[in-house]
């Protein structure tokens, strides 16, 4: 009797529901099955969160960071463009292979010249250091030590001194408009105006004795420099070159930039300024008087213009005034 009690139970008689525990689940309580949204344990296989038929993610691998070695390469190339817009915008090292500059340079002197004002206009001002170009064969007959085929790439990306020997280094005395002269051995004048010059080597005269380099009198073109080396009795410039096609003067063209600085050795560092003897009262005079000239010249025409017009209008009114009075 007990199997058929059973049985019944089974699904002959009427089925009865389970009896439900309110300290079970409750009312309101929905039964936590595998795979509801809310990722209950209880048969489920995925990960929190997943929905059934999500594809598993897969990590992701972090990269792995070149190697110094490989880094190295592009790090050499970046490093020579850069080296190579600097010299060719902004600064270039020169090398100093002789005397004419002492004791302003030293031989083997390395100096650094600033090749960016010149893009933006400046052009050399007196008492400054320049590196130039040869201007006419000035160098002709010097003897040069040709550079290895390292020198040539590193002076080319501007890591080393300059390997172009054509290239020298002097003072700038006058610019375009100035008169420069100096008899016997000195002193020198720019402008009427005798310069004091500390900076010449010393033992030296400003203007040397022999008849080449101690009597001149020039007065510098438009677009030209007069440059003369500080160790006056040991340097070929303009005073030696007056028979050239450019009569001693360089032209500003030929300019690469102005000397800043002496970069190396450490024990020679120092800055180039301009000597306080080229901002000295009365030294620009020439210079001056030229705006004026032409501001004289201008205003001539004007007035007389002026003077015209008005004239002609006074003869006007007059006629005007006859015409009226002839009508009445």
């Amino acid at each position: 009797m007990g199997d058929l009690a059973v049985g019944a139970r089974s699904g002959h008689g009427p089925e009865e529901q389970p009896e439900r525990s309110d300290d079970a689940t409750g009312p309101g309580v929905t039964d936590h099955t595998p795979g509801s949204d809310d990722g209950g344990a209880a048969g489920g296989s995925g990960a929190a969160g997943e929905r059934p038929g999500d594809v598993p993610r897969t990590p992701k691998k972090a990269k792995k960071p070149r190697s110094f070695w490989k880094e190295l390469p592009l790090l050499i190339l970046i490093a020579l463009v850069l080296a190579l817009l600097i010299k060719t915008f902004l600064v270039q090292a020169f090398s100093i292979p002789s005397g004419s500059m002492q004791n302003t340079l030293q031989i083997g002197d390395r100096v650094l010249v600033d090749k960016l004002t010149p893009w933006f206009g400046s052009k050399p001002e007196r008492g400054e250091v320049i590196v130039f170009n040869d201007p006419d064969q000035w160098l002709e007959g010097e003897p040069t030590k040709p550079p290895n085929a390292a020198q040539k790439v590193l002076s080319w990306v501007g890591l080393m001194p300059s390997a172009d020997e054509k290239d020298l280094i002097k003072r700038v005395v006058g610019v375009s408009g100035d008169t420069v002269e100096c008899k016997g051995t000195g002193p020198l004048k720019v402008n009427g105006k005798a310069l004091n010059e500390p900076y010449v080597f010393p033992g030296n005269t400003p203007c040397s004795a022999d008849g080449v380099g101690g009597t001149f009198k020039v007065k510098v073109p438009e677009g030209k420099v007069w440059v003369m080396g500080d160790h006056r009795q040991d340097s070929l410039d303009s005073r030696y070159h007056q028979n050239d096609k450019n009569q001693g003067f360089v032209p500003v063209d030929n300019v690469v930039g102005r000397a800043i600085v002496v970069a190396w050795p450490p024990t020679h560092w120092s800055t180039l300024p301009v000597p306080d003897t080229f901002d000295q009262s009365g030294i620009n005079a020439a210079a001056n008087v030229a705006p004026g000239a032409l501001g004289l010249a201008g205003a001539v025409p004007l007035v007389l213009w002026r003077r015209r017009r008005t004239n002609r209008s006074v003869t006007e009114g007059n006629t005007r005034v006859s015409e009226v009075t002839s009508a009445r």
